[in-house]
């Protein structure tokens, strides 16, 4: 079958590689769409280590199944699914407590180190263990479907968060999650959503997916313009939906006394944490990882409406045109949100 393969770094070909294994407990699926992420365009340079070549990525995907292992009898061909990206092993101290985000073995679809290789989505099959398959709706296109994966990553990040009803929720970041995060805290009670960025058109997508107030962070002082719009006492909940050391210093500063502040970005190691600012006023960090069992939550959010995808997916995409699109994103195209791979198209 064709898949995209990261051959080496920074050098992505569209080849022939080998069917997928179908175990015994597997759905194989083909592949409608599947989104480009963020952490693929790191891993196409190297700089995560978590992509090592050869390797088919991609991890935000949905399809068709055409084919089930021996012990799966829930799935006929034609079903319309779409998957988790994360594998957890179901036998460790953290998935029998239900937290199979944590899992100690867990494995995630089109990432490689050196514990495991696991190849994904970019390809016109991927098998795939049948305990992270979800049914789609007929009214659920392909191409929004695919984007279910990173609605989850914002409805856990709501999900883990102290929100209450009437809540006043900053958003530290617009870029893809920070947008679905803006929709999943409105989702979950806050009535007033304040959105930070420096980039105008994603403020601009920021408004038309409800945020009430917009701020450019490199035009003024964005803590300080939070604390003048809630007259002085701060926001209830701020979501750090970039992972840099300014963004979560801005995080921290914009929420009142006893604010909840959660941390979703993830692409410094490192940070420096004003760490009187946290301490004097006891400010609540909490983590975020992937999530947790949301998938059906997401789906019926989504086929609701109540998050709407769809503004976010600039350009889709047959597998051919994968290599070069991989290379205008690193080279840093801040007017592209989502670019969708369709295998099967031509």
């Amino acid at each position: 079958m064709k898949a995209m393969l990261l051959t080496a770094y920074e050098k992505m070909e569209v080849t022939e590689v080998n069917e997928p294994e179908v175990g015994p407990d597997d759905v194989l699926v083909q592949v409608e769409a599947c989104g480009i992420c963020g952490s693929d365009i790191h891993g196409f340079d190297g700089s995560t280590g978590r992509r090592i070549p050869p390797l088919v990525m991609g991890h935000e995907a949905a399809g068709i199944v055409v084919g089930t292992g021996s012990n799966v009898s829930d799935l006929p061909d034609g079903t319309r699914v779409t998957f988790d990206s994360m594998v957890s092993c179901g036998q460790c101290d953290f998935c029998r407590q239900g937290s199979g985000n944590l899992c100690d073995n867990r494995m995630v679809l089109g990432v490689s180190c050196e514990e495991y290789r696991r190849h994904g989505a970019f390809a016109e099959r991927i098998s795939v263990p049948r305990r992270i398959v979800y049914q789609l709706p007929d009214s659920l296109p392909f191409e929004e479907a695919a984007l279910v994966e990173a609605v989850s990553v914002a409805v856990h990040a709501a999900n883990v968060t102290p929100i209450s009803l009437g809540d006043t929720a900053v958003i530290v970041g617009a870029g893809m999650i920070g947008l679905l995060t803006l929709q999943a805290a409105r989702a979950a009670g806050a009535s007033r959503i304040i959105a930070i960025d420096l980039n105008e058109k994603r403020l601009e997508v920021a408004r038309e997916l409800g945020a009430d107030e917009t701020i450019r962070g490199d035009q003024c002082n964005a803590a300080d313009a939070i604390m003048k719009l809630t007259n002085g006492r701060g926001a209830d909940v701020a979501f750090e939906v970039v992972g840099a050391t300014p963004t979560v210093k801005t995080a921290i500063e914009c929420v009142r006394k006893g604010g909840n502040v959660t941390l979703v970005g993830n692409v410094s190691p490192t940070i420096e944490l004003p760490l009187q600012s946290v301490v004097t006023r006891e400010i609540s960090l909490h983590g975020t990882c992937g999530c947790n069992g949301e998938y059906p939550q997401c789906i019926d959010l989504m086929n609701r409406g109540i998050i709407n995808v769809k503004p976010l997916i600039t350009t889709t995409i047959p597998l051919s045109d994968g290599p070069k699109w991989f290379e205008r994103l690193h080279a840093g195209d801040p007017n592209q949100m989502k670019v969708v791979v369709q295998p099967q198209q031509t």
